[in-house]
């Protein structure tokens, strides 16, 4: 867990796999030249719908485009791993209307850049690995991509996020990191079983689809969707205490 310290503001986004048009509307409205308080949270860049001509998902574009913008800003920009990350890091199988995620993106990678391909996906790995798994803010709001299930709250140790480097066993299922990527169990006993673990008061996610963008299934927790249209950030202080609502 990275705590986000001297942020007056936070702006985090949903899902965005590979969705180039409206990470450029994100950083038009964060600003982050202009507003150097605030801190920007993306996540979830890769396994998106849009292919290059000649074969492969080129979702790896937007990972390009982070990257150069955590150079530019590095006090000020946080990538969170979500489960389309943790797949095609740990080569597990996923898949989308029958078609193999993590092939496509390869097969991206090797359109893009030829034979430089392996020493770029190389550094694609390094990224994911390097990335948080959950940010914390000062007013005990808590960004991840997603929380595990009731099932496993039990055996879910949150030293695991504290940790600089997490472990093979962490990364597969029945895993504290596979856990928080994928659990899709958003209901106010999980939610608030989880924040109890991680000694904060609200939960901001991605992860689930949002016909609106945005969803609030529990009175503590609000998921993002930034994929498609309409699609959803939230932007709030972090200098004060926040209710749900407000959120």
């Amino acid at each position: 867990v990275v705590d986000l310290q001297g942020a007056d503001e936070i702006l985090v986004a949903g899902d965005l796999h590979g969705n180039l048009d409206n990470f450029r509307r994100l950083l038009q409205v964060a600003d982050l030249a202009g507003n150097p308080a605030r801190q920007l949270v993306l996540q979830e860049a890769i396994h998106g719908p849009h292919r290059y001509p000649a074969g492969g998902d080129r979702s790896h574009q937007l990972l390009d485009l982070i990257a150069a913008l955590k150079c530019q800003y590095p006090r000020q920009v946080h990538f969170l791993i979500g489960n389309h990350e943790l797949a095609q890091a740990t080569g597990r199988r996923i898949a989308k209307d029958e078609v193999e995620l993590n092939d496509l993106f390869t097969q991206g990678v090797r359109t893009a850049y030829g034979d430089r391909a392996g020493e770029v996906y190389a550094a694609y790995l390094r990224l994911i690995a390097a990335a948080p798994l959950a940010l914390r803010t000062a007013n005990r709001v808590f960004l991840s991509h997603s929380l595990p299930p009731l099932s496993l709250m039990a055996a879910f140790d949150p030293a695991v996020l504290e940790r600089d480097e997490s472990t093979d066993a962490d990364w597969v299922p029945g895993g504290a990191v596979h856990a928080l990527v994928w659990g899709r169990d958003t209901r106010p006993a999980t939610v608030a079983a989880f924040l109890q673990k991680m000694d904060a008061d609200l939960l901001i996610t991605g992860h689930i689809p949002c016909e609106r963008g945005f969803d609030s299934p529990n009175d503590r927790q609000l998921i993002l969707d930034s994929l498609g249209r309409p699609a959803a950030y939230c932007l709030f202080p972090a200098d004060r205490p926040l209710t749900h609502s407000e959120l």
